[in-house]
C-alpha cells in the first residue's frame, strides 16, 4: 500500500490530489497550517475510501514545523512512496508595491521548501529503489510573470533535472504546470470569483488537473502541463517575443 504525502492539503489541488490518491487505495499524509479543515477533510477521505490518514499540522515557513515534515519524509520503517509538494501562495505582480518580507516568505515556500522536502524524501526512496516526487509548478514558470513565475520556473528546471537524474534509479520527479484553475488560491489572494481578470475559456478544473497530471506521473514525464488548450500556449510563448509574453503573462492574477 502506497503512501502519499502532500503539502498543503486541506483545500484547492491538495485536498483533489488527496481524494484522487485516496481513491487509488493510497494511504495519506496530509499537512496544511488548518487543523481544523485538515482534521475535517482526513475524516472524509477516511470514511469514503477507507484509507488510513495521517496528519501533520505545519506551518511550513516555520523550520521547526518544516523539520516535522522532513522527519517524517525521511523515516524508513513507514517510507512515504509520494511526495505532493503543492502548498503555496499568490502576490500581487507588482513587486515594487509588495512588502519584501512577503516575498521572501513567498520566494522560501515555493523554493526552499520542496527542495528541502524533496531532499529529505529522496534518501529513502533511492534506497528502495522507487518513490514519486511532484512538484505544483505552473505555466507561469515558461512566462515573465513577476516573482511567481520566477519561482515557479525554478521549480520546473529543478524537477527536469531532477527526473534526468534520478528516474534511472527508480524515483520519477515532475513538475505539474496548470493554468489558471478554480481553487480558493485567488480568492485567498484578495480577488472573489469573476474579478480575477481571467477570461471563461482559460479556466481548468482541479478534478481535471489532477486527474491529467497523475497520468503524466504514471509516464514518468518530468514536466505534465495538464489540458491542450495551455499546452498549445505554453509551445506558443517559447516562440514569441520575450515582451508580448511578458504582456499576455501580465494578464489576471
Amino acid at each position: 500500500m502506497a503512501i502519499a504525502l502532500i503539502t498543503g492539503a486541506s483545500s484547492g489541488l491538495g485536498a483533489e490530489y488527496a481524494r484522487q490518491l485516496a481513491l487509488r487505495g493510497a494511504d495519506l499524509v496530509l499537512v496544511a497550517r488548518d487543523r481544523d479543515a485538515l482534521e475535517e477533510h482526513a475524516r472524509t477521505l477516511r470514511r469514503r475510501y477507507g484509507v488510513a490518514v495521517e496528519v501533520l499540522v505545519a506551518d511550513l515557513l516555520k523550520p521547526r514545523k518544516r523539520a516535522q515534515v522532513e522527519e517524517r519524509l525521511a523515516n524508513r520503517e513507514h517510507p512515504v512512496d509520494i511526495l505532493v509538494n503543492n502548498a503555496g501562495f499568490g502576490l500581487p505582480l507588482a513587486f515594487e508595491r509588495n512588502d519584501i518580507d512577503d516575498e521572501v516568505a513567498h520566494l522560501d515556500l515555493h523554493v526552499e521548501v520542496p527542495m528541502r522536502l524533496t531532499h529529505a524524501a529522496l534518501g529513502p526512496m533511492l534506497a528502495r529503489g522507487h518513490g514519486r516526487v511532484i512538484n505544483v509548478a505552473s505555466v507561469a514558470g515558461f512566462t515573465p510573470r513577476s516573482t511567481y513565475g520566477a519561482c515557479k520556473g525554478w521549480l520546473i528546471s529543478f524537477s527536469q533535472w531532477a527526473n534526468g537524474v534520478y528516474a534511472s534509479r527508480g524515483v520519477t520527479v515532475t513538475a505539474v504546470c496548470p493554468g489558471f484553475t478554480h481553487t480558493n488560491f485567488h480568492e485567498r489572494a484578495g480577488l472573489p470569483p469573476g474579478q480575477e481578470g481571467v477570461p471563461a475559456w482559460m479556466w481548468l478544473d482541479a478534478r481535471t488537473v489532477v486527474s491529467q497530471s497523475l497520468r503524466d506521473v504514471a509516464r514518468r514525464k518530468a514536466v505534465s502541463v495538464p489540458s491542450l488548450k495551455y499546452r498549445v500556449l505554453v509551445a506558443l510563448a517559447r516562440l514569441a517575443p520575450p515582451a508580448l509574453v511578458a504582456r499576455a503573462a501580465a494578464r489576471g492574477r
